[in-house]
């Protein structure tokens, strides 16, 4: 063997392994083939794209889609819900607007959530759909978070300032009420971690008011899904909630980051379902069985961004999508993107669509729910 070839050889020996290094146990997974997905800009009453507003949530809400904004958003997006119109992506003048009741601004967690909280997860009540559930993390953030309040709180499982699950309802008015706020702990042999900016990132209910929590990642660097039973005397309680973990067939990569950042329960009749979950990391859905008897189907897919200039493709491949909403809509699936500001632009190739990247205005993607997802 000749030195060139050699170092071909090493080359390709090379690339094997990081391919082999980043893919999952196949006990645990299936993949299915790739998709593309085009996406339609989100626009706001103005007819602009909807500046930069970091979605970290989406769920279905009588026939309409409703989103919230982390804490990193434009301030003009922050501490509210968007309703979005699923056919065509535009997001309503009107807003449903957070404020606190006096119950949650007088709790050690009110100066946070007055604030700037990091909201994180969405969820809408199975049984009384004014009600809603959203999640916090990075409470680095917190302000005036009283020495008492450490003390009380400090036996999280994970980060110092407790991850949060708050309730609200919708008034009147339109506004949505923060009527009660619980922190969650995680018990010690679970080894989360402290990785303020890595906890919950996705909630669902399944069946009989089982809230299941996806966490981004352990200290292990995997993601884990962990549930709650919410029966009618969970918010007469004002002190920590342990969440179980609901051990299921998740993936196991033995290098890289593979974080879920969203994700919504899909029924099946005569099973306890399955949750749809996104891997923003890996542009890849997971199918996760809930009975544990399947192993998870990873769907890969290709995010492809809209162009309206005759200079330039129709359609381009997005180098960094970074999806973080999931919803179920019927049989079709609804994906919106959160737009990661280090690497946005990046998929700027159509100088038409710069403005848009620039603004870190997010795309709205649908998918057929396909039922061999779920055999």
């Amino acid at each position: 063997m000749n030195y060139r070839n050699g170092v071909r050889l090493t080359i390709l020996l090379k690339a094997l392994v990081t391919v082999l290094i980043a893919t999952p146990s196949f006990g645990n997974t299936i993949y299915s083939s790739s998709q593309n997905l085009k996406g339609t800009w989100l626009t706001e009453t103005t007819g602009k794209a909807m500046l930069d507003p970091q979605t970290s949530g989406l769920k279905a809400w009588r026939g309409k889609l409703l989103s919230v904004s982390d804490g990193s958003a434009h301030k003009s997006q922050r501490l509210q819900f968007h309703v979005i119109d699923p056919s065509t992506a535009k997001v309503a003048a009107e807003s449903f607007p957070m404020k606190l009741s006096k119950k949650v601004a007088d709790s050690c967690f009110g100066p946070y959530m007055a604030d700037t909280p990091d909201l994180e997860a969405l969820v809408v009540d199975p049984d009384d759909d004014s009600v809603f559930y959203v999640a916090t993390e990075d409470g680095r953030r917190g302000g005036s978070y009283s020495d008492s309040c450490k003390k009380r709180y400090s036996k999280t499982g994970s980060t110092e300032f407790p991850s949060l699950l708050v309730r609200l309802k919708l008034q009147s008015d339109n506004s949505l009420l923060m009527t009660d706020v619980r922190p969650m702990q995680f018990d010690n042999s679970f080894n989360i971690g402290n990785f303020p900016n890595d906890g919950i990132e996705g909630l669902t209910f399944g069946k009989n008011r089982t809230l299941y929590l996806g966490l981004e990642k352990d200290q292990k660097g995997r993601a884990r899904i962990f549930s709650i039973q919410m029966d009618e005397s969970f918010w007469s309680e004002s002190g920590f909630f342990i969440v179980s973990d609901v051990n299921l067939r998740l993936p196991r990569y033995s290098s890289g980051n593979h974080p879920i950042n969203g994700m919504d329960y899909y029924a099946i009749d005569n099973h306890p379902g399955f949750i749809i979950a996104a891997a923003r990391n890996d542009d890849n859905l997971w199918v996760i069985d809930l009975s544990k008897k399947l192993p998870t189907k990873i769907l890969p897919l290709n995010f492809l961004s809209p162009n309206n200039s005759a200079d330039c493709k129709n359609w381009e491949s997005m180098d960094n999508s970074s999806v973080e909403g999931v919803a179920v809509k019927g049989n079709t699936l609804m994906l919106i993107n959160d737009p990661w500001r280090k690497h946005y632009k990046d998929n700027i190739v159509c100088k038409t669509n710069s403005e848009n990247f620039e603004m870190m205005a997010p795309l709205l993607f649908s998918l057929p729910i396909d039922s061999n997802w779920f055999n």
